[in-house]
């Protein structure tokens, strides 16, 4: 019989070799009523790593759902400890909540190694709180498992779906068009956000959540359930219970995020039409747990996949739909019926294919089935070219006027050329969109820059750039649009985005002018500005003379602190300095006493 392993809060609670430290740790933890007996009755300490708060209105409801991880964790025979996370509101930090995500990973990494905890449940749900707990769990690497927080439910005007995020871009055109006035504008966008959750559309938070269950870190069925159904609170009993018989069992991340969960989730982001901020955080997280993961992996095993979930802004449903369907199970039944499902431990210790290997459709107008899809081979483009590395395209999102002003040319198909329109920042862009004399028509690029982990800081979801009002008028709804910064996961823009190196990097967005023409060719998956290598040469060394490209001074310290060291977008935007510590409650031991 294989025994337990040893806990690692006995040597902060019943350590006989340190007396004077065990006494210490004891009469502090035992001030607001947890007994000696409780504390050594050699019990594992769970943490709940809470990132519920009135300032992240999108996971506030874990507030309430951590009372269930408590039952769960005390049934199974645990004793919880809940702690504060750094909070991340996408919709409400300023100047971005990209900037915060790799703060709550310092902050959660020193937690969860330097007190005293056997396993952890991550409260997961708006944005960048996933890829913040998963990243630090992996550092970490105690027995982890993730709880969401779920989706709103279905917002609804005048009879009709409204998706978070969405419908702000259909609202900007009806207020442009002047059939909505500033009232209604605000009205309708509101609508969308009907109950506690994160975004019911298919954004980053939705998208993030999912791949934490396809990754194995969540419990079956966890990712879809929304925030106010009773199943979410039984979901977080449950998860509670597990994580107790995770420690038991020593199942740790670095058991479950294998180079095979990261392929699933990849594939399982095309199949749901998945957001471009995806390869940033679970590049990010393979960094941290020690996956060899390229950015041009998300084009090898994801972009033959097709699109199977009908969610905006790619589809026509939401979140409350989504869970009724099937959720995550259900699409990772059909992946696997097409052999695209790897062997990979979850969190249940069983493989994901155990897990889903019963999973139904339960409505097909949301969840397609693999043979009737919304749209074939549906992942990521991944793109180069003399203007970056590397950037993403969504191509599940290119809509039909899309396609037919840039992509239908008989004689130049899957390509087109355009004037740039560079706009340094979004600040820039706001100011001179509008403006006659830039002569921006329906076949121009749109190109911001400024925008990355350096330059913005922490890299901005601002790429996906409304046209002009007149173009609006006229019916045009999108032009091409790329750049150094992220786009919004609930934005049907097809743009070109998350370009490595950005413009602060050293990147040769930097160089360009506006009226350069600009090649973009998705066969060859190349964008070029068309101009010599000599002129290219020429330009950098004009910018060098003039001190490099220019971007506003860091206002906090952590703004500073991030820019020395964090990574572009293609590996992560990582902070560099943590990337060499991994596994550390194994390589490094106990942490030491504290007096």
């Amino acid at each position: 019989m294989t025994s337990k392993p040893a806990l690692r809060s006995r040597a902060w609670f019943d350590n006989p070799a340190n007396a004077d430290m065990t006494a210490l740790y004891l009469e502090r933890y035992m001030n607001f009523g947890l007994s000696l007996e409780e504390l050594q009755s050699g019990k594992p300490i769970i943490g709940i790593a809470q990132t519920g708060s009135d300032l992240s209105p999108c996971n506030r409801h874990h507030l309430v759902l951590a009372e269930r991880i408590r039952a769960g964790i005390i049934e199974a025979g645990g004793i919880p400890l809940e702690f504060p996370v750094h909070p991340i509101q996408e919709t409400g930090k300023r100047p971005t909540a990209g900037l915060d995500r790799n703060l709550a990973y310092i902050g959660l990494v020193d937690i969860l190694y330097g007190y005293p905890l056997d396993g952890v449940v991550l409260t997961i749900g708006c944005d960048k709180t996933t890829p913040a707990c998963l990243m630090a769990a992996a550092t970490v690497n105690i027995p982890a498992i993730a709880l969401s927080v779920g989706p709103m439910n279905n917002g609804w005007y005048k009879g009709q779906r409204t998706g978070s995020g969405t419908i702000v871009w259909k609202a900007r055109e009806l207020l442009a068009s002047g059939e909505i006035d500033y009232k209604g504008f605000i009205k309708l966008v509101a609508s969308s956000a009907p109950s506690t959750g994160y975004c019911n559309t298919m954004g980053t938070a939705t998208t993030m959540n999912s791949l934490a269950e396809a990754l194995g870190m969540q419990l079956p069925y966890s990712a879809a359930i929304p925030a106010p159904h009773r199943d979410r609170q039984e979901m977080a009993w449950r998860t509670g219970k597990r994580i107790v018989d995770m420690v038991h069992e020593d199942l740790k991340p670095s058991d479950i995020l294998t180079k095979n969960a990261f392929i699933n989730a990849i594939r399982v982001n095309s199949a749901i039409g998945g957001s471009t901020n995806a390869p940033i955080h679970l590049n990010a997280l393979a960094r941290h747990i020690g996956v060899d993961l390229k950015v041009e992996e998300w084009q090898t095993y994801g972009e033959d996949v097709s699109l199977i979930v009908n969610l905006m802004p790619a589809g026509e449903y939401l979140g409350e739909d989504y869970h009724h369907a099937g959720g995550v199970p259900a699409v990772v039944k059909q992946l696997m019926d097409q052999n695209l499902i790897e062997d990979a431990l979850t969190c249940t210790g069983k493989s994901l294919s155990e897990n889903c290997r019963e999973a139904v459709i339960e409505d097909e107008n949301v969840i397609r089935s693999y043979d009737k899809p919304l749209k074939e081979k549906a992942g990521f483009r991944v793109l180069s070219g003399n203007l970056f590395t590397s950037a993403i395209m969504k191509v599940s999102v290119i809509s039909e006027e899309f396609r037919q002003r840039y992509l239908s040319n008989p004689a130049d198909p899957m390509a087109f050329e355009g004037r740039a329109v560079v706009f340094d920042g979004p600040e820039d862009y706001h100011h001179r969109i509008d403006d006659p004399a830039l002569n921006i028509d329906e076949h121009c690029i749109l190109f911001m820059r400024g925008a990355g982990p350096i330059g913005y800081p922490g890299a901005a979801e601002v790429v996906n750039m409304r046209c002009p009002d007149y173009l609006l008028k006229k019916g045009v709804t999108s032009l091409a649009c790329i750049g150094d910064g992220r786009q919004s996961g609930t934005s049907g823009s097809p743009s070109i985005l998350n370009a490595s190196p950005e413009a602060a990097a050293g990147g040769n967005l930097a160089i360009l002018k506006t009226g350069d023409r600009v090649r973009v060719d998705l066969n060859e998956g190349t964008v070029n500005v068309l101009i010599s290598d000599a002129e290219i040469a020429q330009r950098r060394a004009d910018l060098d003379a003039a001190g490099g490209f220019k971007y506003p001074a860091s206002q906090t310290p952590w703004q500073a602190m991030q820019r020395r060291t964090v990574g572009q977008m293609d590996t992560g935007a990582c902070l560099e300095d943590a990337v060499e510590f991994q596994r550390i409650a194994q390589t490094m031991g106990l942490p030491r006493d504290n007096h």
